[in-house]
């Protein structure tokens, strides 16, 4: 003992020495923490698959920078033990905390260990923070945010810096299999329009941005390349990423780590209150920096340099707003709703929720200096069916005897006896429902029906994985129960009880079980199809859990047993259905490996409470909302009922069923903030002039029709309205034409392309190598990459670039000059902003 005392005296001197300093110490700023308790997670297997395990060590000694922030290991060993011995456990240590540095010592000998080049190097005194020049930038450069170029593989290359010379990645027959296998993500074209929309920002002198992505556009890669990007270019040295649920921080943190962990350090702050330091990233939901008023005493102003809100209208409520606006720095924020619906207020009444939705949603565009209603960047759900990124639900609309009732106007009505012997009326709404109207028969109608018509796995013919929202906590468990029961008397011995599982805040394990079901174990997995990955429980029954920020693209089905009367809540619950899913199952026949793979093409949303209708033809979009009378309801359809309870004993039964598609246009709710087109049509002026003047009009629309502050009206939405499914941007004069009447429908990329590439080739004949010249002549067009290569005549480039083969580019000639002059001296590429 009296060694390892000894020894740990020495090195205590040998730091001071250095000009560190302990946590005790008055003199300065903290850098040397003893005892330092690190995380350390490794892969365990159980019956569930492979899992994480966390673990905490404690290393000797973590040396910091002036801020808290750890850049050296220092592992201590008994006089006479040598100091590499401890080589292995100090590396676990450092790689935990994301560390270079490890300084190995008993005392006497001392060795310092750049863990990324070389072995331990033998050294006579300790090192100063300058020596081990780690010191970070402490001015910071907005240039490098927008002069970074960021391209579709800028998380890839941080997931694996070699991905692009691997030989099964050159090759395009395996590329794929070998992206999948290793899970690369590629940020897709309008992920990089985001970017590249902020990084205009930044270039403009703003602080603050706005995305409004849909639901399964993938905000939380897009964060990833955004932190990259401030972190990267040292304009960041921390960032924080706030939620506004426990499930969520757990996402995040998974996939930051996934993204971007050989590069940066990401950890949840409830699990390292007192070392959150150590993190490049820091995850939290906004009730952990709220509770206490703790953002205040365990944060200054400037720890974090860039603050992410995921779902921001949800974070930045007048409480939430105090915490985001204590610290400096950037700040970006995330949302799938579109506030163009929410909009005419003239009385600010907190008793009513579509008051407080409009209002909350106002203040968010505001708070990030989107004061207009025009976001940084826009990416809608019809934008992502069109393109081809997410799916559309399947509508499967059915009222039972009961909800007819509760959803008329006049409502459901029942005479009972008050405390005197009276009869006395009381009347039901669909608000009602499992909270003051009660009906087992009602409920197991909801359930027989869609037990009948749910869409089913593609690959076992189960019923595809469901999630149920339900009205209440016990609700759900009654939901639970009988769809249990169910699945025992079709399925007998497949589920034992697992066939549905209760997911909500009084349920033990809950947001474990979220996380279970996402990644396709919850109770295990299916016992339909041997080695098929997807889960033993098909449906999670809950009630708000899992309607924001949850990512379980396999999900087949929605079911709102529920009304909905917020237009926010309902686009988040439908928006869980719309990630799009390849299904796949490999299994042997004899000595051949065979593969089944089907595509999610739908989902069923099924509708028990009119919430479709409800939206599509009666929620009032520019409804001006006033103060409520009193007395009155302050929601739904009806009065409210104060008091009492009612069980309906009777039998019910399905009187209405209807299944439709929902079109690419998609609901009423997710177009609203395309009625722009209607005005243009019936304005007379634009009518008149379109053809005699048309830079009159365009003036017009910009100036006057597009200025109109209730409209929200901007040249952006309307393009965005009429995108293609080509994908390509449309000009301003070919919009007002197709609104007009003036044409069909728009050209395709492809149409344009050919009738270009023709009055290229009545020019120039390029007869005998007629179809090589054609590819080229698109490719050139349209792929950035493909002309990169010809104007670098850089031949390595060919082998990854889908657009043109080695095969193709020798066969080119003097064509590889004459194409390119041709389709610059015509401006083709700007000509229809044809832009790869």
């Amino acid at each position: 003992m009296g060694n390892e005392s000894t020894s740990r005296i020495k090195i205590d001197r040998l730091l001071q020495e250095a000009g560190w300093r302990f946590f005790e110490d008055e003199e300065g700023p903290a850098t040397i923490f003893t005892e330092y308790v690190i995380p350390i997670e490794t892969a365990v297997e159980s019956k569930n698959g492979t899992v994480l395990k966390k673990e905490y060590k404690k290393a000797d000694y973590v040396l910091c920078t002036d801020n808290k922030r750890p850049i050296v290991v220092v592992e201590a060993k008994r006089e006479g033990i040598r100091p590499l011995s401890a080589k292995d456990q100090s590396r676990i240590y450092a790689e935990a905390l994301n560390l270079k540095y490890i300084i190995l010592s008993n005392g006497s000998k001392h060795y310092l260990w750049d863990i990324t080049n070389g072995n331990p190097v033998e050294i006579e005194q300790f090192p100063t923070i300058d020596d081990l020049r780690i010191k970070r930038v402490s001015q910071k450069d907005p240039s490098k945010i927008f002069d970074e170029k960021v391209t579709d593989g800028y998380i890839a290359i941080s997931q694996d810096s070699g991905y692009i010379d691997d030989p099964r990645y050159k090759n395009p027959e395996t590329r794929d299999q070998f992206i999948n296998e290793s899970n690369l993500r590629f940020l897709r074209d309008y992920q990089l329009e985001a970017v590249e929309k902020l990084q205009d920002a930044v270039k403009n002198g703003k602080t603050r941005f706005l995305f409004e992505m849909a639901t399964g556009t993938g905000k939380t890669l897009v964060s990833a390349a955004i932190i990259k990007l401030f972190l990267k270019t040292l304009n960041a040295e921390r960032v924080l990423f706030l939620v506004d649920r426990l499930e969520l921080e757990n996402q995040a943190e998974k996939n930051f780590k996934n993204y971007l962990s050989k590069d940066f350090t990401t950890l949840i702050y409830k699990d390292y209150k007192t070392g959150w330091g150590i993190s490049d990233i820091t995850v939290t939901t906004i009730q952990s920096l709220m509770y206490n008023d703790r953002y205040k005493s365990e944060f200054s102003e400037g720890d974090f340099d860039l603050i992410i809100s995921d779902e921001a209208h949800r974070c930045i409520g007048e409480k939430g707003r105090a915490v985001f606006e204590y610290f400096n720095g950037y700040k970006l924020g995330l949302t799938a709703t579109p506030r163009d619906y929410l909009k005419n207020i003239e009385n600010i009444n907190k008793k009513d929720f579509r008051d407080l939705e409009r209002r909350q949603l106002l203040d968010t565009y505001k708070t990030f200096g989107c004061e207009s209603g025009v976001p940084t960047y826009r990416f809608s759900l019809n934008d992502g069916v069109r393109r081809g990124y997410l799916v559309s639900p399947k509508v499967i609309d059915a009222r039972t005897g009961v909800t007819t009732q509760l959803l008329s106007d006049e409502g459901y009505g029942v005479a009972v006896v008050d405390e005197d012997g009276n009869f006395e009326e009381k009347v039901y709404f669909q608000k009602d429902f499992a909270k003051k109207f009660f009906s087992e028969d009602t409920n197991r109608i909801f359930c027989e029906t869609f037990m009948k018509n749910a869409e089913r796995d593609p690959i076992t013919n189960e019923i595809g994985k469901t999630i149920i929202f339900c009205a209440s906590q016990d609700h759900a468990l009654e939901i639970t129960r009988i769809l249990n029961e169910i699945a025992e008397r079709d399925f007998s011995g497949k589920y034992n009880s697992d066939f549905a599982v209760q997911v909500t805040s009084n349920v033990s394990e809950a947001q474990k079980n979220t996380i279970n079901f996402s990644n396709n174990n919850l109770n295990g997995h299916t016992r339909f199809v041997e080695g098929y990955d997807s889960s033993k429980t098909r449906v999670c029954v809950t009630v708000e859990m899992m309607t924001t920020g949850y990512d379980c693209p396999d999900l087949l089905n929605l079911c709102f047993m529920r009304p909905v009367f917020s237009p926010t809540l309902f686009v988040q619950m439908k928006g869980r259905g719309t990630r799009k899913h390849t299904f796949k199952h490999e299994y042997r026949v004899g000595n051949h490996v065979k593969k089944d793979e089907e595509q999610k093409k739908h989902f069923k949303l099924f509708d028990f409470f009119g919430n479709c209708e409800y939206f599509e033809e009666k929620f009032d979009y520019d409804e001006v909302v006033d103060l409520p009378k009193p007395g009155t309801s302050i929601s739904g359809n009806g009065p409210s009922i104060t008091g009492g309870k009612y069980e309906y004993k009777d039998s019910d039964q399905v009187t209405y069923l209807e299944e439709y598609d929902v079109g690419i246009d998609g609901m009423r709710i997710d177009r609203e903030l395309y009625r722009i087109q209607e005005k243009i049509k019936t304005d007379p002026f634009i009518s008149q002039n379109i053809e005699l003047n048309y830079e009159a009009v365009e003036k017009y629309l910009l100036e006057d029709m597009f200025k109109n502050p209730d409209d929200y009206y901007d040249l952006e939405r309307l393009k965005d309205r009429f995108q293609d499914i080509e994908q390509r941007p449309l000009s301003f004069r070919e919009i007002l034409h197709k609104i007009l009447g003036k044409i069909a429908r728009f050209e395709t990329k492809d149409e344009l392309l050919n009738k270009e590439f023709n009055k290229f080739a009545d020019l120039y004949s390029p007869i005998d190598e007629l179809e090589t010249v054609k590819n080229f002549f698109k490719a050139y067009v349209t792929d950035k990459k493909v002309r990169e290569i010809i104007e670098t005549n850089d031949l390595r480039g060919i082998s990854v670039c889908a657009g043109l083969t080695r095969e193709e580019f020798m066969k080119l000639k003097n064509w590889k000059k004459t194409v390119p002059n041709y389709i610059k001296e015509h401006k083709i590429i700007d000509k229809y902003n044809l832009k790869g």
